[in-house]
């Protein structure tokens, strides 16, 4: 097997060996933001929106960005990254920003490093799962609806808790509330249903984080004429919904089999991830 490497700050390093100091503040603080995108070959799905996102975080939590390449050099990065690590079909890059050491709570600088790593994924297209997805909901803790939900951080420990909690129960994944008791999103994608022939998905003010796909099959639905609306979604709309699909930026989209006695099809599922591959890799 072939030596693997990652990236930090542009530099190719042995991913065996330490690269990362103890006081760093994405371990400490979670002060961090992260990225996983999904590649095949040297092609990065979706990169623009990635980098948008990003950049959008970064200026909430007043992150600098003059140390982060700008979009085509880290792009050409990556893919260089890519290469050194043999990497040509599907693969997972986990991309995160951190603020420099230094300080406590409160930084004394906004300066940032990056680093990026690699990961070779089963499919090199987006996979429809064969066996629908067995689900519940996650009631111990739920997620503030604020701008920061809206981003991905380092500060994982709801998704941690929520994935123990699936665990224990012998689920695929779980429902995550937001403090109003209503239908944000699960420990690492966003929810859609189909009810009475129209898409719905929690709009970005229930909690959710913005998600890269999620964006994608909003705008795929509509292309192929599919009202999509970005709404409130409880409990009640779960049990009576006629389809229910998870969808990430890494494994396109997951449908749902069951959530308690309810029981959903798929068909819509199938149609938009045959026109996501479609789109991507044709």
């Amino acid at each position: 097997m072939h030596k693997q490497f990652i990236c930090l700050n542009g530099e190719m390093l042995p991913s065996g060996e330490p690269s990362l100091m103890h006081d760093n503040r994405a371990f400490c603080y979670g002060d961090a933001l992260f990225e996983t995108i999904h590649a095949n070959g040297t092609h990065l799905q979706f990169f623009k929106d990635h980098y948008s996102r990003l950049a959008k975080g970064m200026e909430m939590l007043q992150m600098e960005k003059r140390n982060l390449p700008d979009a085509v050099m880290l792009e050409s990065l990556l893919r260089k990254l890519l290469n050194r690590n043999h990497l040509y079909k599907g693969v997972r890059i986990r991309l995160s920003v951190f603020r420099n050491t230094g300080g406590y709570y409160t930084p004394v600088n906004n300066s940032v490093s990056w680093l990026a790593e690699t990961t070779p994924l089963p499919a090199d297209k987006y996979q429809l799962n064969e066996k629908g997805y067995k689900t519940g909901l996650f009631k111990e803790f739920s997620k503030k609806a604020d701008n920061l939900a809206n981003l991905k951080t380092s500060n994982s420990m709801l998704y941690v808790l929520a994935g123990l909690h699936r665990n224990r129960h012998g689920w695929n994944d779980c429902f995550i509330l937001n403090t109003e008791g209503r239908i944000a999103e699960t420990i690492s994608s966003n929810i859609f249903i189909l009810k009475e022939g129209i898409l719905y998905t929690p709009s970005l003010d229930e909690g959710c984080v913005a998600g890269i796909m999620r964006k994608q099959i909003i705008r795929i639905a509509e292309t192929e004429g599919l009202e999509c609306r970005e709404s409130i979604i409880n409990e009640d709309d779960l049990l009576t919904a006629d389809e229910c699909f998870l969808t990430n930026a890494i494994s396109g989209i997951r449908w749902v089999l069951a959530y308690r006695e309810k029981r959903y099809f798929s068909k819509t599922s199938r149609m938009l991830v045959s026109n996501l591959n479609n789109e991507q890799f044709s």
